[in-house]
């Protein structure tokens, strides 16, 4: 190749590369003004945004109960199932059922709990919740949920996704997408977990096809809260900054030539995590709570310390500006043993959930926060016996048709009921509500219209609430 032929063939290459840089930009510019957003949040894709319309809460504290609770041992009190206590249901009443590991001939299982009469509204609860029963003017229960799955891990999917494929971004990454978070120090999505584990594990908190900004960030109640936060030894604050400037520079310079928004998102997550390294200790540092607020949330009894710790620390995130709060406790999931495996889980969640909610109506957050407290799905009536030889081992089985969940906070309608379900608990017979439903529900005392809240992949519009849904009028204020 000639000295001319070189210098024209590196002058077009320099060209390309130049014009392409600035393609890249134009580019990102326009995917930004498409979906609404400014140069703002290419810098910071968790900058506050606005809603569809007025917003009636701006955070989230949704208690996820992993494993089914049983619903008519806690919330929807059927006393025809002692009437049938050990009988088999005709199967024309069983034809039609979803069930995950029992037959249809299974018996019932009539429940040994007690069921009370609580608050002014008089919503009949379960002896298991006396904490939630004394703050029962303060909910919106449901009785008739409806889940498309049976299985936990894609019922745990489709709660949390709208869909029981992987892939999908969860409610939480939808959420921060939508509205970007309050908070500069602390991630915009947070999830705690205690218990046993949940099924589906990080793809209840992954942020699918969003952008990573929009991911969960997991906190640990104990050590450092998040792996990695400190330094290693011979780092210095200064050296650690140095290090972050070069690296924006580079990630910036790159970003322009590809316009690739996961780039961006890589920005964002190392300028969050130096600001973490800060805010994150003093966050989960309970020195300055009293003793008295320790005690209420259960921290002094080792059944409940895990779970009371992470609801302490929701109400810490939400006075800090975390959008959104995923709290999951595993331990629900009651195929056997559920007389003495309810009595456990209740003692362990109880006092912590009514604690949260009193504080939050305190300190004046419960306006301008949604808390949901809800399983996947919820029980059958019929039993589970797993070792027929001891009785006592007795549980329920999977059943998605007619469970239980509650709301609380701004927007929420307290103090009623809604929906039905029949005289066994087999199929809702008044106000159905899908799960599809619940996420738009979410959304919309959000602010955000769920029709309209989408993400272009592979070709489409992308929505949480995929092609489904209708706000449910009932449950708001």
């Amino acid at each position: 190749m000639s000295p001319r032929t070189f210098l024209e063939v590196q002058a077009r290459r320099s060209f390309l590369r130049d014009s392409m840089a600035g393609i890249g930009t134009a580019a990102l510019a326009h995917l930004f003004g498409v979906e609404g957003r400014t140069a703002e949040t290419a810098a910071d894709p968790l900058a506050p945004r606005r809603p569809h319309f007025p917003a009636r809460v701006k955070n989230v504290i949704f208690l996820f109960m992993e494993g089914a609770p049983s619903q008519m041992d806690l919330f929807d009190p059927k006393p025809a199932l002692r009437k049938w206590h050990g009988q088999p249901l005709p199967p024309s009443m069983t034809k039609d059922l979803k069930l995950a590991f029992i037959k249809p001939t299974a018996t019932v299982l009539g429940s040994p709990f007690q069921f009370v009469p609580r608050g002014k509204s008089g919503v009949e609860l379960s002896e298991l919740l006396p904490g939630l029963g004394s703050i029962a003017d303060d909910i919106c229960l449901i009785r008739s949920m409806h889940s498309e799955a049976f299985n936990h891990h894609p019922g745990q999917l489709f709660l949390f996704t709208g869909s029981m494929l992987g892939g999908r971004p969860s409610m939480g990454s939808w959420v921060t997408y939508g509205l970007g978070s309050e908070s500069r120090n602390l991630p915009g999505f947070v999830a705690l977990a205690s218990g046993s584990g949940t099924s589906a594990g990080s793809d209840n908190w992954s942020s699918g096809f969003l952008p990573a900004t929009y991911a969960g960030t997991v906190f640990r109640s104990t050590g450092d809260p998040i792996l990695y936060l400190s330094n290693p030894k011979g780092i210095s604050r200064q050296s650690q900054r140095n290090r972050l400037d070069l690296l924006k520079q580079l990630n910036e310079e790159h970003m322009e030539q590809t316009g690739d928004l996961e780039i961006a998102s890589r920005i964002h997550s190392y300028e969050l995590a130096y600001r973490m390294q800060m805010s994150a200790p003093e966050l989960t540092d309970f020195s300055k709570e009293s003793e008295a607020t320790k005690a209420a949330y259960g921290l002094n009894d080792e059944g409940s310390r895990a779970f009371g710790t992470n609801c302490l620390l929701a109400r810490r995130m939400v006075e800090r500006g975390v959008r959104y709060v995923m709290l999951m406790h595993g331990s629900w999931d009651h195929h056997s043993g559920i007389e003495a495996g309810l009595k456990r889980t209740t003692a362990a969640t109880d006092k912590p959930v009514t604690s949260l909610m009193r504080d939050l109506k305190e300190r004046g957050l419960l306006d301008s926060t949604l808390v949901v407290w809800s399983g996947e799905f919820g029980r059958t009536p019929m039993s589970e016996l797993r070792r027929p030889d001891d009785p006592n081992n007795i549980g329920r089985d999977h059943h998605p048709n007619g469970f239980s969940m509650w709301m609380a906070g701004g927007g929420i309608k307290p103090g009623q009921v809604i929906g039905r379900t029949d005289e066994l608990g087999l199929n809702i017979v008044e106000d159905r509500i899908t799960v599809h439903d619940l996420q738009a529900t979410i959304l919309h005392l959000l602010g955000l219209e769920h029709t309209k809240l989408t993400y272009r992949f592979m070709g489409r519009d992308f929505r949480l609430t995929d092609v489904h849904g209708s706000v449910v009028r009932k449950i708001l204020a």
